[in-house]
């Protein structure tokens, strides 16, 4: 138990701090901290990660930094491709989907690599920006396919596209992306539930609920600590430790 709350701080500080990249983080634990069936983790993360997201959410909808027209134009398609890519997430054997999750924690790492601290990227886009509908609906349905076949937020793929695609600044992107994450995983989890509840697995809702309460404490305390860390060099350390996890989980669940 307090192995499951050790890593849900952990996933929660990383939200705060970089407003994405905590979540993928949430199957290793479930995997190897709470020693979870592979599907069971990958669903369950999906409800830990919308649980965080909604209630981090909150503050932003407070603030107004929440854009409600992204939020349709993304979220709706991304609900329906996280529904059919949970859907297909039970049709395949586990390794697939751990293998697809290796090679997405590696994309993550390169981007979160290359990638500019989120404040330094603070003039990007902007509200009044040229809004490209179907390419926004089309990444929405690509995103949440992946979020349902691996149990991750897929926030940096979010953000990225509401600010080049939908012409947000990196403030409304952040803070619309958590609304979008929490819908399209909480559509994936409700398929698995239904899924693997007909397959006789039981879910641990102490532990699910134990971890989105640390993951929402970690992510306001990250929020916190974001404006007094040197975040360039904390972002180049979490994605060597991104490379690390990938090789664990290719390693001792794919192999």
């Amino acid at each position: 138990m307090i192995n499951a709350i050790i890593g849900a701080l952990i996933i929660g500080l990383s939200l705060g701090v970089f407003g994405s990249g905590g979540s993928i983080l949430t199957v290793p634990t479930l995997l190897y901290l709470v020693n979870m069936p592979a599907q069971v983790a990958i669903a369950s993360s999906l409800f830990i990660v919308g649980g965080i997201c909604l209630v981090s959410s909150s503050v932003n909808i407070y603030k107004r930094k929440v854009s409600w027209p992204h939020v349709l134009l993304f979220g709706i398609p991304g609900m329906v491709g996280t529904y059919s890519g949970a859907w297909l997430g039970v049709m395949v054997d586990s390794k697939i989907q751990l293998a697809v999750f290796v090679l997405l924690m590696s994309v993550a790492a390169v981007l979160m690599w290359r990638g500019k601290p989120k404040d330094s990227l603070s003039g990007a886009g902007g509200e009044g920006g040229e809004l490209k509908i179907i390419k926004i609906g089309l990444d929405g349905l690509f995103v949440g396919i992946i979020t349902g076949f691996v149990g991750v937020g897929g926030g940096f793929l979010i953000v990225p596209a509401l600010i080049f695609l939908g012409g947000l600044s990196m403030s409304l992107a952040v803070g619309t992306s958590l609304v979008i994450i929490a819908m399209q995983s909480f559509s994936g989890f409700f398929k698995y539930y239904s899924a693997l509840s007909s397959q006789n697995f039981t879910f641990d809702w102490w532990v699910i609920g134990l971890m989105i309460a640390g993951g929402v404490i970690g992510s306001f305390s990250g929020i916190w600590l974001s404006g007094r860390l040197p975040k360039e060099k904390l972002q180049k350390s979490f994605s060597i430790f991104l490379v690390v996890m990938a090789i664990v989980v290719f390693t001792q669940s794919v192999l």
